[in-house]
């Protein structure tokens, strides 16, 4: 639960990892359910620290391109509504974009402590909540874990996600080597 948390929360791509697992673990050993979630939303504020220190090195370089009324504009709104924005992101399943929201609300250099705070406490009710669902649905959530469609979806999605997540990572590498080029000359 750890690890898949803190590859959902970072910039890696893992579509449903980690609340498939949530599910499927509290289906089937009810009382480790408060422990799944814990771990869950502990490696969520891992991945989000990742996402958090990448994202404020480009934030920097944002303002130094984009400065202007409108940006100024977007970054008193984030301000101001972060914090709800943060919770929300936190509590909706996938595809909501939850990385994107983290991301922005650091780049905007929103504090790290209340961000911590509101994604950790957002992270950890959403994953009560799956754990619970999983609980009270057990025998219907193991019976589809079973079939084969829920099997290649499964294989679907980690082809998917090792593919966007080397994309990623070539372009985060790509981007990198330019912006060094870019600052020598």
């Amino acid at each position: 639960m750890l690890t898949l948390g803190v590859f959902d929360s970072s910039p890696l791509v893992l579509p449903f990892g980690n609340d498939l697992l949530m599910l499927a673990l509290s289906a089937r050993y009810h009382n480790r359910m408060p422990y799944y979630a814990v771990m869950a939303a502990l490696g969520s504020l891992i991945g989000s620290a990742v996402t958090v220190w990448v994202s404020r090195k480009g934030g920097t370089k944002l303002k130094e391109v984009a400065a202007g009324d409108r940006l100024s504009n977007v970054q008193k709104h984030m301000q101001k509504h972060a914090g709800w924005t943060l919770v929300a992101a936190s509590l909706l399943p996938p595809p909501f974009p939850f990385t994107a929201v983290v991301a922005a609300a650091a780049a905007f250099k929103y504090p790290r402590q209340k961000l911590f705070g509101f994604v950790g406490a957002g992270r950890f009710a959403r994953f009560l909540i799956e754990g619970a669902l999983a609980i009270h649905y057990g025998r219907w959530i193991i019976l589809q874990a079973r079939s084969t469609t829920l099997e290649y979806t499964m294989i679907a999605l980690i082809v998917i996600s090792v593919a966007a997540s080397a994309f990623s990572i070539y372009h985060w590498s790509a981007k990198a080597k330019r912006t060094s080029q870019h600052a020598m000359s």
